[in-house]
């Protein structure tokens, strides 16, 4: 900048959060909506989670398609087309491990909804040193709801 102070770079999304942190944003804000960026066999075979107490579901709208990982090129507008969804209500965004989620909350930050926050550690967190998933934290880690086909 000729003044000498720095640019101004919009915020890539809102932030990471944990998957209680998630869970209380959910609880204190009803508009607020979850949307599991996995992959449908991700939903059928590892689980959801359960947000039924709270009168929501979660939105599944896949971040890459199985088997291949290609990009979903029409995720934005599947987004869009959730009629609870506005690009003022706060978004939570999950994956596995909380990478492809964040993937996915900049591309909706970038498309102009104002509060996307990715969920670290997602729903099964990162590998533990035995090279498995779900024991060091995530979704189900935290002990929060979630149902399983």
């Amino acid at each position: 900048m000729p003044d000498g102070s720095p640019p101004v770079v919009a915020a890539l999304y809102a932030g990471d959060i944990s998957p209680r942190e998630a869970w209380d944003l959910l609880v204190a804000e009803p508009t607020a909506q979850l949307i599991d960026v996995r992959s449908e066999a991700e939903w059928n075979f590892v689980g959801l989670p359960d947000l039924t107490s709270l009168n929501r579901t979660a939105h599944k709208v896949q971040w890459q398609h199985w088997p291949t990982s290609a990009l979903n090129d029409g995720f934005v507008g599947e987004v869009r087309r959730i009629p609870v969804i506005t690009a003022e209500t706060p978004l939570v965004l999950l994956c596995r491990s909380g990478v492809r989620s964040l993937a996915a909350a900049k591309k909706l930050t970038e498309k102009g909804y104002a509060r996307v926050y990715n969920i670290a550690g997602g729903f099964e967190g990162p590998l533990d040193p035995g090279k498995h998933r779900g024991s060091l934290a995530g979704w189900k880690v935290e002990g929060l709801p979630w149902t399983q086909a």
